[in-house]
């Protein structure tokens, strides 16, 4: 599903709906309503605080760009950006690139680059990645069909697949990963390469995988194991993060990384009526993990509402005033 169409596809469902869809609202924070004011929170906007009786945070999980804290930063005198700033490979043609991070946004704009002119292109890895064919629906149902299986089973197997599947790119400097990838996704949230032709990059030379960025300085890029580049431009494929601290830190609903104690359907015991959807990276994909909870939240939230309109139970001294029981 390409960008565009996805975006068709949410203006269709706002007016179908007759969704009121306030964009370009920065909301500022969310907190809670005064006792009695017939609100649960306040959602504080620059247009005023907008009170209401449930709140679904689904900023998602790429908020926010990450980008490291490299010791000389600073003192970088060619260009450094991160992927969320990256639009097109024409920029960079008979430039001097080097991608950080390999993750799918990293392996595939490396991948881009070298096939599109650019003069030089290497790919700074830290953990070698687990890589996958293309096919994305194939390893979605995989996905699905173990996750009943042990976790050491499954990344046997993973491990296996991407033997038979994957050329080994050990001598073109990536070495095979040892971690597999339920492993990986259940420890760091981290989701498998799927192949946009990285792999056919790397084995001809296209793009060069060398050592984790430790540090800048100057018009140089240091690395871990000493090597000093000096790349026209640098671009940061780190990552993202929540960056919800601003926005309900206070209510005591995150966890040290920054991401919701609870998700979906399940709310925080201290927090009715705020549900987090769409924070979760699992090997089933995103945005149907999103739908899962978008599902659930819903449905919890009618039953809520369902049971708020139905009178109160009367007492057995209201059922049996004026008359003995039976």
């Amino acid at each position: 599903m390409s960008r565009d169409d996805y975006v068709r596809y949410l203006e269709r469902y706002v007016a179908h709906h007759r969704l009121d869809v306030r964009v370009t609202t920065p909301v500022d924070r969310i907190e809670r309503a005064e006792p009695g004011s017939g609100a649960q929170w306040l959602v504080h906007t620059p247009d005023g605080p907008v009170p209401t009786g449930a709140v679904v945070v689904a900023t998602g999980r790429c908020h926010t760009p990450n980008l490291p804290r490299w010791p000389g930063r600073s003192t970088f005198t060619g260009t450094l950006l991160h992927s969320a700033h990256y639009r097109s490979p024409a920029p960079y043609r008979g430039r001097d690139v080097l991608v950080v991070g390999a993750g799918n946004s990293g392996t595939e704009i490396a991948s881009v680059l070298a096939g599109a002119g650019a003069g030089r292109v290497r790919i700074a890895v830290r953990t070698p990645p687990n890589i996958l064919p293309r096919s994305s629906a194939r390893w979605h149902a995989a996905g699905r069909l173990t996750e009943a299986f042990p976790l050491a089973w499954r990344d046997r197997t993973s491990l296996l697949t991407q033997r038979l599947a994957v050329p080994d790119l050990t001598s073109w400097g990536l070495p095979r990963p040892r971690t597999g990838l339920y492993t990986r996704n259940a420890r760091e949230g981290v989701n498998p390469v799927l192949d946009h032709g990285f792999v056919n990059a790397v084995r001809s030379g296209r793009v060069e995988p060398v050592a984790a960025v430790q540090a800048f300085d100057g018009p140089d890029v240091v690395l871990a194991d000493g090597t000093r580049l000096r790349p026209d431009t640098v671009i940061a494929a780190t990552g993202y993060r929540t960056n919800l601290h601003d926005l309900v830190g206070p209510l005591g609903v995150l966890d040290e990384d920054g991401q919701p104690l609870a998700a979906g359907a399940q709310t925080h015991p201290e927090a009715a009526r705020l549900d987090f959807a769409g924070y979760t990276n699992p090997l089933t994909g995103v945005l149907r993990q999103a739908g899962i909870e978008a599902r659930a939240i819903a449905l919890a939230l009618r039953r809520e509402t369902v049971r708020s309109l139905l009178p109160t139970p009367r007492t057995a001294d209201t059922v049996h005033r004026g008359r003995p029981p039976r």
